[in-house]
């Protein structure tokens, strides 16, 4: 009997991203019960089987619906039927001044899953990311106008982290569950009209497609990996240009001033977020203001940033400092 294309697919995308792994490593998949990540896990544990790696399902309970620990459980028991090597259930509790309720939960659960990854020693975590929600991430940052940087949606990579999927659907996923007989579940908040990210998944993309013809989420998810090759080279050259522009804690105006815009904007957002600035809040026209205490200075005194930062400018130099104000 044939394998079939999309389980095929899903564990050829696993085997890719893993290629430089040793027999005996450890990788962590994140799984949320949904059929991206069991779909995502299914495939690793099969592999692992292969390539004697050890595998780790890890679940993070937000607590933000009820009944949350109750279903935490059923995944937990639901990997280690899959075959996990060691299930792990962690509870956070999300708070983050300052961030919307999506972006504290995302900075919860990548607290906890490297805090997993350090526990077992492992060498990735995986996230089950798909394309539909690369594009989905690049039409949010179009309509946002946040620039190159969001248009070139999720990394595949990045710290211990990767994302085998970005290359497959969630149809994929989906199709490869109902073939393996894997029950998946529908998070509650993913029909939410709430939330801006559902209504692009439930309204704005269908009807892209259904104006402009099948295809779209693939382009969107194509320019993305095109401007994120631009982007990081252009974020190689601004950490450099920072580099050079510091001066006992400040940034020199004049070194600034020398910059073209693309690495200047760059270099200011850098800096802002070393300072502490929230970066999840941290947008365009921030940049700007930033911007125009070195290109366009007239004595104006500061510029007030989120996660209580201010930037002025002081004898030549750029000086971020806390703001308990």
């Amino acid at each position: 009997m044939s394998l079939h294309p999309s389980v095929a697919a899903v564990r050829l995308a696993v085997r890719r991203m893993l290629a430089d792994l040793e027999p005996g490593d450890t990788v962590v998949v994140a799984c949320s019960g949904g059929a991206d990540s069991l779909a995502l896990l299914a495939a690793t544990v099969f592999e692992a089987t292969r390539a004697s790696w050890q595998v780790i399902g890890a679940i993070v309970d937000h607590g933000l619906q009820e009944g949350s620990a109750e279903h935490s459980d059923r995944v937990a028991a639901q990997m280690r039927a899959l075959g996990v090597s060691e299930s792990v259930t962690a509870r956070v509790t999300v708070e983050a001044p300052g961030l919307g309720p999506e972006a504290a939960a995302r900075e919860a659960r990548y607290a906890v899953l490297a805090e997993i990854a350090e526990r077992f020693d492992a060498r990735v975590v995986l996230l089950g990311h798909t394309l539909d929600d690369q594009a989905e991430t690049v039409l949010l940052g179009l309509a946002r106008g946040s620039g190159g940087r969001s248009l070139s949606g999720m990394r595949r990579a990045f710290e211990v982290y990767r994302r085998p999927l970005l290359d497959l659907s969630r149809s994929d996923t989906e199709t490869a569950c109902l073939i393996e007989g894997i029950e998946s579940w529908n998070d509650p908040h993913n029909s939410d009209e709430r939330f801006a990210r559902v209504r692009v998944r439930a309204k704005v993309l269908p009807l892209l497609e259904d104006e402009l013809g099948p295809g779209v989420a693939a382009s969107l998810a194509r320019t993305a990996d095109l401007l994120r090759a631009d982007s990081e080279y252009l974020d190689e050259v601004a950490t450099a240009a920072l580099d050079s522009a510091r001066d006992d804690g400040s940034l020199s105006v004049s070194a600034l001033a020398g910059l073209p815009d693309a690495i200047r904007t760059r270099v200011l957002r850098m800096a802002a977020a070393e300072a502490g600035a929230l970066t999840g809040e941290l947008f365009h026209p921030h940049v700007l203001e930033m911007d125009r205490l070195v290109s366009d200075w007239h004595g104006q005194k500061w510029v007030e940033l989120p996660g209580h930062v201010r930037v002025h400018r002081k004898h030549g130099h750029l000086v971020f400092e806390p703001n308990s104000g």
